[in-house]
């Protein structure tokens, strides 16, 4: 490490580390972008490194004409609605076990600890099982729940680290001026703790936007497919066609990098406050 004027010191080697990541990272995406506006004739003759002679957009109106509109919009109803529902759930369940005195409601976050020893993997056959008992099979909603059930357990433990560092005095104030635990859970707790519930709700979002085991298990239509299992089928069907499959995952990939771009900060910031102690 080295000095600067204001006495402050230079890390060069983090900052070496730092370029030679962003470079791993930004090569494949460059990559990509000039591929998906190449022709497929010229893709496996043409400098890989090098714009295009003649970029094209032809991959993305091929990819736009395959129904991915709908693909897209399905992936759009799972995860707002599951990204919600596990919101909804594990807020409630956090206010609960932080504020309550109860021994039973205590017991119960070890259940949540427990829950994240429990890999998807292992339980996708009584999952299967459970959704085909309940005519759900091959439906939208076959997807949200099991992404929702299998989300709410780290959620909750984020919430419940957040929710502990409010001052309990807050909530003894508002208890004193007659208000119900409704109450202090949507006028005091809910806005305190948006940092956390932007953390929660971006990080829950992308994982079930990325989610694939499940819409291949518990899905079979064409019409009930997301854009991660759309993918999949995308491969299959331009098999040589390189560049049509990576138009069709830069297109399924703007969407989180908005999401990226716009909750950055709350991001970081809801991170560092919820594993404050």
């Amino acid at each position: 490490m080295t000095r600067t004027a204001h006495g402050k010191r230079r890390n060069v080697l983090g900052a070496l580390g730092g370029i030679v990541w962003l470079v791993v990272v930004i090569v494949p995406i460059y990559w990509a972008v000039l591929a998906s506006l190449r022709g497929q004739e010229g893709f496996f003759t043409a400098n890989p490194l090098l714009p295009p002679d003649a970029p094209t957009l032809d991959n993305y109106a091929l990819v736009l004409g395959n129904d991915f509109a709908l693909y897209f919009l399905n992936s759009v109803i799972v995860t707002v609605t599951a990204t919600t529902l596990t919101l909804a759930v594990s807020f409630t369940a956090a206010y609960a076990i932080v504020r309550s005195e109860r021994r039973s409601l205590r017991l119960t976050f070890r259940l949540f600890l427990l829950g994240l020893a429990i890999p998807l993997q292992a339980t996708i056959i009584p999952v299967y099982y459970l959704i085909a008992q309940a005519h759900l099979y091959d439906t939208l909603a076959a997807i949200i729940l099991p992404s929702a059930a299998f989300a709410v357990p780290l959620t909750v433990i984020i919430l419940v680290n957040f929710l502990r560092d409010i001052p309990a005095e807050l909530f003894d104030s508002m208890r004193a001026d007659g208000a119900g635990d409704w109450r202090m859970l949507w006028s005091l707790a809910l806005p305190l703790a948006r940092p956390a519930l932007t953390t929660v709700m971006i990080y829950d979002a992308l994982n079930v936007w990325n989610g694939f085991l499940f819409p291949l298990i518990l899905t079979q239509s064409p019409d009930q497919r997301v854009l991660p299992l759309a993918l999949w089928t995308f491969q299959g069907q331009f098999t040589v066609n390189v560049p049509a499959i990576l138009a069709a995952i830069l297109l399924s990939t703007l969407p989180v990098l908005a999401l990226y771009i716009v909750g950055r900060r709350q991001l970081v910031s809801g991170l560092t406050a919820g594993f404050g102690k």
